[in-house]
């Protein structure tokens, strides 16, 4: 058996009119290459294939100055789009990225042609293209692991199943069985911040005779960034007198006046590992493996707690000035506790903010505080505020084994027998903040839970020939069956980080009605009624027939059904056609329909995030919408005379149609799609729980009180037969939440542009490779979802995004020189339903890189990203929270990074 095998049943050859991105002469596009992506027929090329196809090579990957593959892709993939996302709960641990102008969890992402299971982490707050989210985590793929990898631009789900709608990307893993590569890579930012370092080996070795054993390994670490700007209410607490703003954050070194950094979060114990193996078992048979491990621990910043404003632990009642009583027409306060809780009237009802401009606590009250052991207040801890540091230890591990090769049946029937599991943890923590219903005892260190997220995937595949009179080829008719059984997992946080403690304001007057809040400030532990264990199940089977029926005609058909045990089932096919007018020109179009099933996790998840309501910082819930309080919403909204939420698969249509030709030397592709998507799965924009819950009391004569709690006014209601108050346990403290629902339909639609073209210097090897990439959203439906977040759908993307990149490599020495182009973007900045509206405008940035090789196995390359160290428009409001730049600007708020590598080669 050749090693056609151990690159898998698959070998397809590229040709020039198929997508590739290289940096050597021997990976040039006029190399042939194999492809598995987007067909399933043997010695197909993707010049045939009906649909677009992208080859990045593994040395693009390596030539750049980035660690982390997400990063690594944004400058390979103009239609891939991410951002640094800074405080964005855990979002922030595992970034969202966008291809093609869809969410994360519609592109489906595989590994040596498997799905790659999902990420345990939730995307709460992902800028609202990507609220919601859960899609995998590609960071946790080494690059010097990567062979190459293929983009299939194109709606899949009859192929592939579910979340293959924008497209596929298939990393396929390097399977050398000899020979050694070893990397060391240092980085930093122009102004100093965001080191960087990573060391990274990929070794080969032999199994028997034709095998192979190939396991990449990486460790790196990254420094924080901060592209801040003084916030005005820490200026004007410093104009006041207050210098202990300077303390509130603690995680790095920042100005006093900074008390709250944007950027990149520190990562830590970044490592990654990735095995590849295959052992030949007969001659047309053999066994495979392939596997990963992967940790890392990762922490930044939050928002700001101001010490004169902030709800729930600092902002008091309006008191007399002098004595700190209650006083409605009095003056802002800081709040006090009665940790007694005996008389109401021992301890002042707040500490006047009467000096420094109405900034600074009146020193008098502060003292009586102060002295008297049963009265407390939050400015004797923090007098300056603080600022949360949040975080999580991620852990990611997989394996998968199976059986392939060929039955001498006929033209022989290939199959493909494998099972892979998945497994993605994340273990938050938190720290330098509080649950301020406990008062002095308060820990400032938390760990309020983590979620799991377990994949289980058996596959059969197989393909065979069938010789048809008059076709150019054989049919090659493909089938095969799917079960998948996915978990997700809620694991409660500790003790503290979820306490109801004696300063809370659950339901009673004094002494349990004194206005902290509870549970950890900034995220929440997870209470034991909402952790546990969700599963979901389905099985699929497919059908796929694909044949050259003349020499200039390829057609293309697959159907494939799916059910799944929680949201029944569906049936999606796609049709495809290639036709070559010419040697040099070809048409090719395709129309397919596809879905999205919603995750168990998104299905069952609670989680609660601190985010900014108009203007203002609040907590902001997200419950199952099968929960009491969930389908408590939905009853009130359809009572409203709104339509009822609902969960379910979201469905898709899209077409694609392009050319693909050459003029002289220089390939070219232009190729336009289409992509409808229905019944979005999505995080609901945010409904007011006590709103709603008041109006249903004066519907039903059940007397309140205005300033009533979520919980007092539940127990109004149970007291009044309305409802039950105890199916209501882990919503009593919420006062507005939103839940994953089908809330909305999309649009969307684009053209992608590819160039190669060699370029003959006279001397050495000179490629130029561009690629550009038009894409339009438009919300052509929309259920519940705020102004804000529909401007940020359809615009906060850049319309136009494209490269050109111009490589040459002579001798012992290569140069790439590249430039990028970022279009305008619209910016809901804070997600603030348009109160901070900014209008980001298109930019250029560029990069280059000088690479010297030695010794013949030797190499060292400088390089820079950005090397103008260009930035975004500044943020108009940045005073607001201090942010310099619009946070979702898609080049970055970084400016320029150097970096220098050194690479040996056994």
């Amino acid at each position: 058996m050749n090693k056609k095998i151990l690159m898998g049943a698959s070998a397809l050859v590229m040709t020039a009119f198929s997508t590739t991105y290289a940096f050597a002469q021997e990976e040039t596009v006029t190399e042939d290459k194999i492809i598995v992506t987007g067909t399933r027929r043997t010695a197909r090329s993707a010049a045939d294939s009906p649909a677009p196809v992208d080859v990045i090579t593994g040395k693009e990957f390596i030539n750049q100055g980035a660690t982390d593959m997400t990063d690594l892709l944004r400058l390979a993939v103009p239609s891939y789009n991410v951002n640094q996302q800074p405080i964005s709960d855990a979002a922030t641990l595992i970034r969202p990225a966008n291809l093609r102008g869809l969410s994360p969890d519609e592109t489906l992402v595989l590994v040596n042609s498997k799905r790659l299971h999902r990420a345990a982490v939730i995307s709460f707050l992902g800028g609202g293209i990507s609220d919601g989210a859960q899609g995998p985590d590609v960071s946790t793929i080494p690059a010097l692991a990567i062979k190459r990898l293929e983009v299939l631009r194109d709606g899949a789900a009859s192929q592939y199943g579910s979340d293959a709608i924008a497209g596929v990307m298939n990393f396929i893993l390097k399977d050398d069985a000899e020979g050694a590569t070893f990397e060391a890579k240092f980085g930093s930012n122009y102004d100093g911040g965001g080191d960087s370092y990573s060391v990274a080996g990929n070794v080969g070795l032999p199994l028997g005779d034709i095998g192979f054993f190939n396991i990449t390994a990486e460790y790196s670490e990254q420094d924080p960034t901060s592209q801040s700007v003084p916030r005005g209410d820490v200026e004007a607490l410093l104009a006041a007198g207050n210098g202990s703003v300077a303390n509130a954050f603690q995680l790095f070194d920042t100005p006093a006046n900074i008390a709250q950094p944007w950027g990149q979060p520190r990562v830590d114990d970044d490592i990654k590992v990735f095995i590849n193996t295959a052992v030949q078992f007969s001659e047309n048979g053999e066994l495979y493996a392939f596997g990963n491990y992967a940790q890392r621990r990762t922490e930044g910043g939050f928002f700001f707690r101001n010490p004169t404003n902030r709800g729930g632990v600092f902002a008091g009642p309006t008191v007399d000035p002098v004595t700190g009583a209650l006083d409605p027409n009095g003056v802002p306060s800081v709040r006090v506790g009665n940790l007694a809780g005996i008389d109401a009237n021992a301890c002042p009802a707040g500490i006047p903010l009467t000096s420094g401009g109405g900034l600074i606590p009146d020193p008098t009250v502060l003292g009586v505080v102060t002295n008297d052991p049963n009265c407390f207040s939050f400015v004797e801890l923090f007098p300056g505020g603080f600022t949360p540091q949040f975080g999580g230890n991620l852990t990611d591990r997989s394996i998968a084994v199976g059986v392939r090769g060929d039955i001498q049946i006929g033209n022989g029937l290939s199959y493909d027998l494998s099972y892979k599991y998945g497994k993605n943890d994340a273990n938050f923590f938190i720290s330098n903040t509080i649950n301020a219903s406990l008062g002095p005892n308060t820990p400032t260190s938390f760990r309020p839970g983590g979620y799991t997220q377990e994949e289980d995937n058996i596959n059969l595949d197989l393909a065979y020939g069938v010789p048809v009179a008059g076709f150019a080829s054989d049919l090659n008719i493909a089938a095969g069956f799917e079960y998948r059984v996915e978990s997700f997992t809620i694991r409660s946080g500790d003790a503290a980080s979820t306490a109801i403690g004696p300063l809370s304001a659950p339901s009673a007057a004094f002494p349990n009605g004194q206005g902290f809040s509870s549970s950890s400030n900034g995220f929440g532990g997870f209470i034991a009624s909402s952790a546990g264990t969700s599963r979901q199940s389905n099985i699929a089977f497919y059908l796929d027939a694909e044949a050259d029926v003349t020499d200039k005609l390829i057609l293309q058909a697959a159907v494939r059904y799916e059910d799944f045990d929680s949201f029944g089932d569906t049936t999606n096919y796609k049709v495809g056609g290639l036709y070559k007018v010419t040697d040099n020109f070809t048409v090719r179009s395709t129309y397919s329909t596809g879905f999205h099933a919603p995750t168990a996790g998104q299905a069952n998840v609670t989680n609660v995030s601190t985010v900014f309501v108009g203007a203002t910082l609040a907590d902001q819930g997200t419950i199952p919408l099968s929960s009491a309080a969930g389908q408590f919403m939905a009853d009130f909204l359809v009572s409203q005379g709104q339509n009822r939420p609902t969960l379910g698969p979201e469905r898709s249509d899209s077409l694609s149609g392009g050319v693909a030709f050459k003029i002289g030397p220089a390939s070219f592709t232009i190729d336009y799609f289409n992509i409808k998507v229905t019944d979005r799965v999505a995080l609901s924009s945010s409904f007011n729980f006590v709103a709603a819950l008041q109006t249903v009391a004066t519907d039903n004569g059940v007397a309140f009180g205005a300033n009533d709690s979520t919980s007092q006014l539940l127990n109004s209601l149970d007291a009044a037969g309305i409802l039950n108050a105890g199916d209501f346990a882990g919503s009593e403290d919420l006062t507005s939440f939103g839940f994953f629902n089908n809330d909305f339909d999309t649009r969307t639609e684009g053209v992608d542009f590819v160039v190669n073209m060699p370029i003959d210097l006279g001397r050495g090897f000179t490629t130029l490779t561009g690629a550009a990439n038009y894409n339009s959203t438009k919300v052509i439906r929309n259920g519940n979802i705020s102004a804000g977040r529909l401007r940020q759908l359809e615009d906060n993307l850049p319309a136009w995004r494209g490269n050109l990149t111009l490589n040459h490599e002579e001798d012992n020495w290569s140069a790439l020189v590249r430039a990028n182009y970022y279009g305008s973007f619209f910016e809901d900045h804070l997600d603030s339903n348009l109160a901070f509206p900014i209008n980001g405008g298109a930019e250029v940035t560029f990069d280059a890189q000088l690479a010297l090789k030695f010794a013949d196995r030797y190499q060292v390359a400088v390089g820079a990203n950005n090397i103008l160290n260009n930035f975004p428009d500044r943020n108009p409001f940045g005073s607001v929270v201090g942010a310099k730049y619009p946070l979702t600007a898609p080049m970055g708020i970084n400016g320029g990074y150097y970096y220098l590598r050194l690479t040996a080669t056994m």
